[in-house]
Protein backbone atom coordinates (compact mmCIF):
# COMPACT_ATOMS: atom_id res chain seq x y z
CA UNK A 1 0.00 0.00 0.00
CA UNK A 2 2.80 2.41 0.91
CA UNK A 3 4.52 1.68 -2.41
CA UNK A 4 1.45 2.26 -4.59
CA UNK A 5 0.20 5.37 -2.76
CA UNK A 6 3.69 6.92 -2.95
CA UNK A 7 3.97 6.01 -6.62
CA UNK A 8 0.58 7.58 -7.40
CA UNK A 9 1.39 10.85 -5.63
CA UNK A 10 4.80 11.09 -7.32
CA UNK A 11 3.25 10.34 -10.73
CA UNK A 12 0.66 13.12 -10.28
CA UNK A 13 3.38 15.66 -9.50
CA UNK A 14 5.45 14.49 -12.46
CA UNK A 15 2.45 14.92 -14.79
CA UNK A 16 2.00 18.39 -13.33
CA UNK A 17 5.65 19.11 -14.10
CA UNK A 18 5.29 17.80 -17.68
CA UNK A 19 2.14 19.65 -18.71
CA UNK A 20 2.27 22.76 -16.49
CA UNK A 21 5.92 23.25 -15.46
CA UNK A 22 5.61 27.02 -14.96
CA UNK A 23 2.49 26.57 -12.83
CA UNK A 24 4.18 23.89 -10.69
CA UNK A 25 7.26 26.06 -10.19
CA UNK A 26 5.21 29.15 -9.28
CA UNK A 27 2.90 27.26 -6.92
CA UNK A 28 5.79 25.49 -5.22
CA UNK A 29 7.73 28.75 -4.82
CA UNK A 30 4.69 30.47 -3.27
CA UNK A 31 4.19 27.62 -0.78
CA UNK A 32 7.90 27.58 0.05
CA UNK A 33 7.97 31.35 0.65
CA UNK A 34 4.95 31.10 2.97
CA UNK A 35 6.54 28.15 4.79
CA UNK A 36 9.83 29.98 5.36
CA UNK A 37 8.09 33.24 6.32
CA UNK A 38 5.74 31.63 8.85
CA UNK A 39 7.92 28.81 10.15
CA UNK A 40 11.48 30.00 9.63
CA UNK A 41 11.94 30.28 13.39
CA UNK A 42 10.88 26.63 13.71
CA UNK A 43 13.52 25.47 11.21
CA UNK A 44 16.23 27.39 13.12
CA UNK A 45 15.17 26.05 16.51
CA UNK A 46 14.84 22.51 15.19
CA UNK A 47 18.30 22.43 13.60
CA UNK A 48 20.02 23.97 16.64
CA UNK A 49 18.14 21.73 19.11
CA UNK A 50 19.03 18.62 17.09
CA UNK A 51 22.72 19.61 17.17
CA UNK A 52 22.61 20.07 20.97
CA UNK A 53 20.74 16.78 21.37
CA UNK A 54 23.34 14.92 19.27
CA UNK A 55 26.22 16.20 21.38
CA UNK A 56 24.32 15.38 24.57
CA UNK A 57 23.79 11.79 23.45
CA UNK A 58 27.47 11.32 22.60
CA UNK A 59 28.67 12.33 26.06
CA UNK A 60 25.72 11.13 28.15
CA UNK A 61 25.33 7.90 30.11
CA UNK A 62 23.76 6.41 26.97
CA UNK A 63 26.93 6.82 24.90
CA UNK A 64 28.15 3.25 25.44
CA UNK A 65 24.90 1.62 24.28
CA UNK A 66 25.59 -0.39 21.14
CA UNK A 67 23.50 -0.21 17.99
CA UNK A 68 22.81 -3.92 18.02
CA UNK A 69 23.37 -6.66 20.53
CA UNK A 70 26.07 -6.06 23.14
CA UNK A 71 28.40 -8.49 21.36
CA UNK A 72 27.90 -6.97 17.88
CA UNK A 73 30.78 -5.13 16.24
CA UNK A 74 30.93 -2.83 13.16
CA UNK A 75 30.55 -4.50 9.76
CA UNK A 76 32.76 -1.98 7.94
CA UNK A 77 36.14 -0.42 8.63
CA UNK A 78 36.16 3.22 9.69
CA UNK A 79 37.51 4.36 6.32
CA UNK A 80 34.82 2.52 4.31
CA UNK A 81 32.16 3.69 6.76
CA UNK A 82 33.20 7.36 6.50
CA UNK A 83 33.41 7.05 2.72
CA UNK A 84 29.89 5.61 2.37
CA UNK A 85 28.14 8.03 4.72
CA UNK A 86 29.92 11.02 3.18
CA UNK A 87 29.27 9.98 -0.44
CA UNK A 88 25.58 9.46 0.27
CA UNK A 89 25.31 12.60 2.39
CA UNK A 90 26.55 15.56 0.39
CA UNK A 91 29.53 14.69 -1.78
CA UNK A 92 28.17 15.98 -5.10
CA UNK A 93 26.85 19.14 -3.41
CA UNK A 94 30.30 20.03 -2.11
CA UNK A 95 31.84 19.72 -5.57
CA UNK A 96 29.24 22.08 -7.02
CA UNK A 97 29.00 24.63 -4.17
CA UNK A 98 32.63 24.55 -2.97
CA UNK A 99 33.39 27.59 -5.12
CA UNK A 100 29.92 28.88 -5.97
CA UNK A 101 28.60 29.51 -2.45
CA UNK A 102 31.55 31.46 -0.95
CA UNK A 103 31.75 33.61 -4.09
CA UNK A 104 28.01 34.31 -4.07
CA UNK A 105 28.16 35.32 -0.39
CA UNK A 106 31.20 37.48 -1.22
CA UNK A 107 29.17 39.30 -3.89
CA UNK A 108 25.97 39.59 -1.79
CA UNK A 109 26.93 39.17 1.90
CA UNK A 110 24.48 39.10 4.84
CA UNK A 111 24.13 41.61 7.68
CA UNK A 112 24.02 44.61 5.32
CA UNK A 113 27.74 44.35 4.49
CA UNK A 114 29.13 45.76 1.27
CA UNK A 115 29.99 43.09 -1.29
CA UNK A 116 33.49 42.62 -2.66
CA UNK A 117 35.28 43.63 0.57
CA UNK A 118 37.68 41.67 2.84
CA UNK A 119 34.95 41.56 5.53
CA UNK A 120 32.48 40.14 2.97
CA UNK A 121 35.02 37.42 2.08
CA UNK A 122 35.46 36.49 5.75
CA UNK A 123 31.69 36.27 6.33
CA UNK A 124 31.26 34.37 3.05
CA UNK A 125 33.49 31.51 4.17
CA UNK A 126 32.10 31.52 7.72
CA UNK A 127 28.54 31.03 6.46
CA UNK A 128 29.69 28.35 4.00
CA UNK A 129 31.15 26.46 6.96
CA UNK A 130 27.90 27.04 8.84
CA UNK A 131 25.61 25.76 6.07
CA UNK A 132 27.67 22.61 5.36
CA UNK A 133 29.06 21.81 8.81
CA UNK A 134 27.68 20.51 12.08
CA UNK A 135 23.99 21.36 11.67
CA UNK A 136 23.17 19.26 8.58
CA UNK A 137 25.19 16.33 9.86
CA UNK A 138 23.41 16.55 13.21
CA UNK A 139 20.08 16.14 11.39
CA UNK A 140 21.41 13.08 9.56
CA UNK A 141 22.89 11.80 12.84
CA UNK A 142 19.58 11.76 14.74
CA UNK A 143 17.61 10.10 11.92
CA UNK A 144 20.30 7.48 11.37
CA UNK A 145 20.81 6.89 15.10
CA UNK A 146 17.10 6.35 15.78
CA UNK A 147 16.71 3.96 12.83
CA UNK A 148 19.82 1.95 13.74
CA UNK A 149 18.84 1.71 17.41
CA UNK A 150 15.26 0.56 16.86
CA UNK A 151 16.22 -1.81 14.05
CA UNK A 152 19.40 -3.44 15.34
CA UNK A 153 18.87 -3.25 19.09
CA UNK A 154 15.09 -3.49 19.40
CA UNK A 155 14.41 -5.66 16.36
CA UNK A 156 11.79 -3.40 14.73
CA UNK A 157 11.43 -2.95 10.97
CA UNK A 158 13.86 -0.54 9.36
CA UNK A 159 11.18 2.08 8.70
CA UNK A 160 10.85 5.69 9.82
CA UNK A 161 7.52 4.83 11.46
CA UNK A 162 9.12 2.12 13.63
CA UNK A 163 11.07 4.76 15.57
CA UNK A 164 7.77 6.05 17.00
CA UNK A 165 6.84 2.81 18.77
CA UNK A 166 7.59 4.12 22.32
CA UNK A 167 5.12 6.99 21.70
CA UNK A 168 2.49 5.49 19.36
CA UNK A 169 2.73 1.76 20.19
CA UNK A 170 0.60 -0.29 17.77
CA UNK A 171 -0.55 2.84 15.91
CA UNK A 172 2.78 2.74 14.08
CA UNK A 173 1.36 -0.21 12.10
CA UNK A 174 -1.79 1.72 11.14
CA UNK A 175 -2.57 4.80 8.99
CA UNK A 176 -0.33 7.06 11.11
CA UNK A 177 2.72 4.90 10.48
CA UNK A 178 1.88 4.58 6.77
CA UNK A 179 1.62 8.37 6.47
CA UNK A 180 5.09 8.82 7.98
CA UNK A 181 6.64 6.27 5.61
CA UNK A 182 4.87 7.70 2.54
CA UNK A 183 6.15 11.17 3.42
CA UNK A 184 9.70 9.78 3.65
CA UNK A 185 9.42 8.07 0.24
CA UNK A 186 8.02 11.19 -1.45
CA UNK A 187 10.75 13.44 -0.02
CA UNK A 188 13.45 10.97 -1.11
CA UNK A 189 12.01 10.38 -4.59
CA UNK A 190 11.55 14.10 -5.29
CA UNK A 191 15.03 14.92 -4.05
CA UNK A 192 16.76 12.18 -6.02
CA UNK A 193 14.84 12.79 -9.26
CA UNK A 194 15.74 16.47 -9.28
CA UNK A 195 19.32 15.72 -8.25
CA UNK A 196 19.66 13.35 -11.22
CA UNK A 197 18.55 16.13 -13.57
CA UNK A 198 20.73 18.79 -11.94
CA UNK A 199 23.66 16.37 -11.79
CA UNK A 200 23.36 15.76 -15.52
CA UNK A 201 23.67 19.53 -16.06
CA UNK A 202 26.84 19.60 -13.92
CA UNK A 203 28.43 16.66 -15.73
CA UNK A 204 27.60 18.25 -19.09
CA UNK A 205 29.29 21.47 -17.88
CA UNK A 206 32.45 19.52 -16.99
CA UNK A 207 32.48 17.66 -20.33
CA UNK A 208 32.10 20.98 -22.14
CA UNK A 209 35.06 22.44 -20.22
CA UNK A 210 37.34 19.43 -20.82
CA UNK A 211 36.24 18.01 -24.19
CA UNK A 212 34.11 20.78 -25.71
CA UNK A 213 30.96 18.62 -25.71
CA UNK A 214 28.05 21.08 -26.13
CA UNK A 215 25.51 21.84 -23.40
CA UNK A 216 22.35 20.34 -24.90
CA UNK A 217 19.29 18.47 -23.65
CA UNK A 218 20.16 15.52 -25.91
CA UNK A 219 23.61 15.21 -24.33
CA UNK A 220 22.11 15.42 -20.83
CA UNK A 221 19.61 12.64 -21.62
CA UNK A 222 22.48 10.43 -22.83
CA UNK A 223 24.39 11.22 -19.61
CA UNK A 224 21.39 10.19 -17.45
CA UNK A 225 20.97 6.98 -19.47
CA UNK A 226 24.64 6.00 -19.07
CA UNK A 227 24.74 6.91 -15.38
CA UNK A 228 21.51 4.95 -14.79
CA UNK A 229 23.10 1.79 -16.16
CA UNK A 230 26.18 2.35 -13.97
CA UNK A 231 24.31 3.02 -10.73
CA UNK A 232 21.89 0.14 -11.31
CA UNK A 233 24.86 -2.22 -11.73
CA UNK A 234 26.27 -0.83 -8.48
CA UNK A 235 22.93 -1.03 -6.63
CA UNK A 236 22.22 -4.62 -7.67
CA UNK A 237 25.67 -5.86 -6.61
CA UNK A 238 24.88 -4.91 -3.00
CA UNK A 239 26.50 -2.81 -0.30
CA UNK A 240 29.68 -4.83 0.10
CA UNK A 241 30.67 -4.55 -3.55
CA UNK A 242 29.12 -1.74 -5.60
CA UNK A 243 28.39 1.05 -3.12
CA UNK A 244 31.36 0.32 -0.84
CA UNK A 245 33.90 0.21 -3.69
CA UNK A 246 32.49 3.33 -5.35
CA UNK A 247 32.44 5.24 -2.07
CA UNK A 248 36.08 4.43 -1.40
CA UNK A 249 36.89 5.53 -4.97
CA UNK A 250 34.99 8.79 -4.37
CA UNK A 251 37.01 9.67 -1.31
CA UNK A 252 40.26 8.79 -3.09
CA UNK A 253 39.49 11.01 -6.10
CA UNK A 254 38.18 13.82 -3.82
CA UNK A 255 41.35 13.69 -1.73
CA UNK A 256 43.48 13.77 -4.89
CA UNK A 257 41.61 16.78 -6.26
CA UNK A 258 41.86 18.51 -2.88
CA UNK A 259 45.63 17.99 -2.69
CA UNK A 260 46.09 19.18 -6.29
CA UNK A 261 44.28 22.47 -5.68
CA UNK A 262 45.85 22.94 -2.24
CA UNK A 263 49.42 22.78 -3.50
CA UNK A 264 48.95 24.25 -6.98
CA UNK A 265 46.87 27.12 -5.59
CA UNK A 266 47.67 29.78 -2.95
CA UNK A 267 48.71 27.23 -0.30
CA UNK A 268 49.67 29.59 2.52
CA UNK A 269 46.52 31.67 1.99
CA UNK A 270 44.37 28.50 2.11
CA UNK A 271 45.85 27.32 5.43
CA UNK A 272 45.49 30.79 6.96
CA UNK A 273 41.89 30.95 5.72
CA UNK A 274 41.04 27.53 7.14
CA UNK A 275 42.34 28.31 10.64
CA UNK A 276 40.86 31.82 10.79
CA UNK A 277 37.43 30.76 9.44
CA UNK A 278 37.21 27.72 11.72
CA UNK A 279 37.82 29.93 14.76
CA UNK A 280 35.32 32.49 13.48
CA UNK A 281 32.73 29.75 12.90
CA UNK A 282 33.09 28.16 16.35
CA UNK A 283 33.06 31.57 18.04
CA UNK A 284 29.81 32.62 16.32
CA UNK A 285 27.98 29.29 15.96
CA UNK A 286 25.26 30.04 18.53
CA UNK A 287 24.63 33.53 17.15
CA UNK A 288 24.35 32.20 13.57
CA UNK A 289 22.16 29.30 14.70
CA UNK A 290 19.53 31.65 16.11
CA UNK A 291 19.91 34.65 13.78
CA UNK A 292 16.80 36.13 12.17
CA UNK A 293 16.21 39.70 10.95
CA UNK A 294 12.74 40.82 12.14
CA UNK A 295 13.72 44.49 12.48
CA UNK A 296 15.31 44.93 9.05
CA UNK A 297 13.02 42.49 7.18
CA UNK A 298 16.05 41.09 5.39
CA UNK A 299 15.61 38.15 3.00
CA UNK A 300 19.16 36.72 3.02
CA UNK A 301 18.56 34.27 5.90
CA UNK A 302 15.41 32.94 4.23
CA UNK A 303 17.09 32.49 0.84
CA UNK A 304 20.15 30.74 2.24
CA UNK A 305 20.10 29.42 5.83
CA UNK A 306 16.41 28.52 6.08
CA UNK A 307 16.43 27.11 2.56
CA UNK A 308 19.40 24.89 3.47
CA UNK A 309 17.87 23.72 6.74
CA UNK A 310 14.68 22.75 4.89
CA UNK A 311 16.73 20.96 2.21
CA UNK A 312 18.77 18.96 4.75
CA UNK A 313 15.59 17.93 6.60
CA UNK A 314 13.96 16.87 3.31
CA UNK A 315 17.01 14.69 2.51
CA UNK A 316 17.25 13.31 6.05
CA UNK A 317 15.05 10.19 5.52
CA UNK A 318 17.23 9.00 2.65
CA UNK A 319 20.66 9.84 4.10
CA UNK A 320 19.73 8.85 7.66
CA UNK A 321 18.37 5.49 6.60
CA UNK A 322 21.44 4.72 4.49
CA UNK A 323 23.81 5.71 7.31
CA UNK A 324 21.83 3.50 9.71
CA UNK A 325 22.08 0.59 7.27
CA UNK A 326 25.92 0.66 7.34
CA UNK A 327 26.35 1.40 11.09
CA UNK A 328 25.35 -1.80 12.88
CA UNK A 329 27.54 -2.62 15.88
CA UNK A 330 28.78 0.89 16.67
CA UNK A 331 28.15 2.58 20.02
CA UNK A 332 25.99 5.70 20.23
CA UNK A 333 29.06 7.81 21.08
CA UNK A 334 31.09 6.35 18.22
CA UNK A 335 28.19 6.85 15.80
CA UNK A 336 27.48 10.47 16.79
CA UNK A 337 31.10 11.62 16.77
CA UNK A 338 31.82 9.74 13.52
CA UNK A 339 28.81 11.06 11.61
CA UNK A 340 28.92 14.56 13.08
CA UNK A 341 32.61 15.49 13.30
CA UNK A 342 34.53 13.73 10.50
CA UNK A 343 32.36 14.82 7.50
CA UNK A 344 32.10 18.35 8.94
CA UNK A 345 35.90 18.65 9.12
CA UNK A 346 36.17 17.43 5.51
CA UNK A 347 33.58 20.05 4.47
CA UNK A 348 35.55 22.81 6.25
CA UNK A 349 38.77 21.83 4.48
CA UNK A 350 36.97 21.59 1.13
CA UNK A 351 35.48 25.09 1.36
CA UNK A 352 38.76 26.57 2.58
CA UNK A 353 40.64 25.02 -0.37
CA UNK A 354 38.19 25.68 -3.22
CA UNK A 355 36.36 28.73 -1.89
CA UNK A 356 39.58 30.22 -0.56
CA UNK A 357 41.34 29.71 -3.92
CA UNK A 358 38.47 31.37 -5.82
CA UNK A 359 38.36 34.35 -3.45
CA UNK A 360 42.14 34.75 -3.63
CA UNK A 361 42.05 34.75 -7.44
CA UNK A 362 39.26 37.35 -7.50
CA UNK A 363 40.52 39.65 -4.73
CA UNK A 364 44.27 39.68 -5.37
CA UNK A 365 44.71 38.59 -9.01
CA UNK A 366 41.59 40.15 -10.59
CA UNK A 367 40.76 36.99 -12.54
CA UNK A 368 37.04 37.75 -12.67
CA UNK A 369 35.75 34.73 -10.74
CA UNK A 370 32.90 36.72 -9.16
CA UNK A 371 31.71 38.05 -12.53
CA UNK A 372 31.73 34.55 -13.99
CA UNK A 373 29.67 33.21 -11.06
CA UNK A 374 27.17 36.06 -11.44
CA UNK A 375 26.68 35.14 -15.09
CA UNK A 376 26.50 31.35 -14.60
CA UNK A 377 26.75 29.69 -11.18
CA UNK A 378 27.40 26.26 -12.77
CA UNK A 379 30.68 27.60 -14.20
CA UNK A 380 32.14 28.54 -10.79
CA UNK A 381 34.30 25.45 -10.18
CA UNK A 382 35.65 25.08 -13.70
CA UNK A 383 36.32 28.82 -14.08
CA UNK A 384 38.50 28.65 -10.95
CA UNK A 385 40.32 25.44 -11.95
CA UNK A 386 41.10 26.92 -15.37
CA UNK A 387 43.51 29.40 -13.76
CA UNK A 388 45.59 26.70 -12.02
CA UNK A 389 48.56 24.84 -13.53
CA UNK A 390 47.36 21.66 -15.29
CA UNK A 391 43.86 23.19 -15.27
CA UNK A 392 42.47 20.76 -17.86
CA UNK A 393 43.74 17.74 -15.90
CA UNK A 394 42.19 19.05 -12.67
CA UNK A 395 38.91 19.83 -14.48
CA UNK A 396 38.87 16.25 -15.77
CA UNK A 397 39.38 14.98 -12.20
CA UNK A 398 36.53 17.21 -11.00
CA UNK A 399 34.21 15.90 -13.72
CA UNK A 400 35.12 12.31 -12.81
CA UNK A 401 34.42 13.10 -9.16
CA UNK A 402 30.98 14.54 -10.00
CA UNK A 403 30.15 11.37 -11.95
CA UNK A 404 31.25 8.98 -9.18
CA UNK A 405 29.49 10.98 -6.45
CA UNK A 406 26.44 11.11 -8.71
CA UNK A 407 26.40 7.33 -9.13
CA UNK A 408 26.94 6.69 -5.40
CA UNK A 409 24.15 9.05 -4.34
CA UNK A 410 21.77 7.55 -6.89
CA UNK A 411 22.42 3.91 -6.02
CA UNK A 412 22.27 4.70 -2.28
CA UNK A 413 18.88 6.37 -2.83
CA UNK A 414 17.65 3.42 -4.91
CA UNK A 415 18.70 1.11 -2.08
CA UNK A 416 16.83 3.23 0.50
CA UNK A 417 13.68 3.54 -1.64
CA UNK A 418 13.73 -0.24 -1.98
CA UNK A 419 13.92 -0.59 1.82
CA UNK A 420 11.13 1.94 2.46
CA UNK A 421 8.78 0.27 -0.02
CA UNK A 422 9.59 -3.30 1.12
CA UNK A 423 8.47 -3.02 4.76
CA UNK A 424 11.97 -2.09 5.89
CA UNK A 425 13.74 -5.07 4.30
CA UNK A 426 17.49 -4.54 4.88
CA UNK A 427 18.37 -6.15 1.53
CA UNK A 428 15.52 -5.27 -0.85
CA UNK A 429 15.07 -7.40 -3.95
CA UNK A 430 16.88 -6.36 -7.10
CA UNK A 431 13.63 -6.05 -9.05
CA UNK A 432 12.35 -3.45 -6.54
CA UNK A 433 15.60 -1.48 -6.81
CA UNK A 434 15.44 -1.71 -10.62
CA UNK A 435 11.89 -0.32 -10.62
CA UNK A 436 12.93 2.66 -8.49
CA UNK A 437 16.13 3.20 -10.45
CA UNK A 438 14.44 3.29 -13.85
CA UNK A 439 11.57 5.37 -12.46
CA UNK A 440 13.92 7.98 -10.97
CA UNK A 441 15.83 8.40 -14.22
CA UNK A 442 12.65 8.54 -16.29
CA UNK A 443 11.25 11.28 -14.04
CA UNK A 444 14.53 13.22 -14.29
CA UNK A 445 14.57 13.05 -18.11
CA UNK A 446 10.90 14.04 -18.43
CA UNK A 447 11.31 17.00 -16.08
CA UNK A 448 14.58 18.05 -17.70
CA UNK A 449 12.87 18.20 -21.10
CA UNK A 450 9.75 19.95 -19.77
CA UNK A 451 11.61 22.37 -17.50
CA UNK A 452 9.81 21.22 -14.36
CA UNK A 453 12.90 20.31 -12.32
CA UNK A 454 12.96 23.46 -10.21
CA UNK A 455 9.32 23.13 -9.17
CA UNK A 456 9.77 19.51 -8.11
CA UNK A 457 12.92 20.37 -6.15
CA UNK A 458 10.99 23.08 -4.32
CA UNK A 459 8.18 20.60 -3.57
CA UNK A 460 10.76 18.28 -1.99
CA UNK A 461 11.82 21.08 0.34
CA UNK A 462 8.20 21.85 1.26
CA UNK A 463 7.88 18.32 2.66
CA UNK A 464 10.57 19.36 5.14
CA UNK A 465 8.05 21.18 7.35
CA UNK A 466 5.97 18.13 8.35
CA UNK A 467 9.16 16.07 8.46
CA UNK A 468 10.74 18.59 10.86
CA UNK A 469 7.85 17.88 13.23
CA UNK A 470 8.46 14.15 12.75
CA UNK A 471 12.15 14.68 13.50
CA UNK A 472 11.38 16.43 16.80
CA UNK A 473 8.89 13.74 17.85
CA UNK A 474 11.35 11.04 16.84
CA UNK A 475 13.90 12.55 19.24
CA UNK A 476 11.39 12.40 22.10
CA UNK A 477 10.57 8.79 21.23
CA UNK A 478 14.28 7.89 21.16
CA UNK A 479 15.10 9.41 24.54
CA UNK A 480 12.05 7.66 26.02
CA UNK A 481 13.32 4.32 24.69
CA UNK A 482 16.81 4.98 26.09
CA UNK A 483 15.40 5.81 29.55
CA UNK A 484 13.26 2.67 29.51
CA UNK A 485 16.33 0.60 28.64
CA UNK A 486 18.40 2.11 31.46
Amino acid sequence: MVFYISLTIIALFVLWGIFLPANLSATASDILNITIEKFGWFYLLTAFSILCFSLYLAFSKYGNIRLGKDEDRPEYTNISWFAMLFSAGMGIGLVFWGVAEPVQHYINPPMGLQGGTPEAARIALRYSFFHWGLHPWAIYTIIGLCLAYFNYRKGYNSLISSTFYPLLKEKTKGPMGKFIDILAIIATAFGVATSLGLGALQINGGLYEVFGIPNKIAVQIIIIAIVTVLYMISATTGLDKGIKILSNLNVGVAAGLLVFVLFLGPTSFIFDTLIATLGDYLQNIIQMSLRLTPFTQGTWIGKWTLFYWAWWIAWAPFVGMFIARVSKGRTIKEFVLGVLIVPSIFSFVWFAVFGGTALNFDMFKNLGIAKAVELDVTSALFTTLRHLPFGIVISFLATLLIITFFITSADSATFVLGMLSSKGELNPKNKVKLVWGVLQSSIAIILLVSGGLEGLQTMAIITALPFAVILVMMSFSFIKALRDER
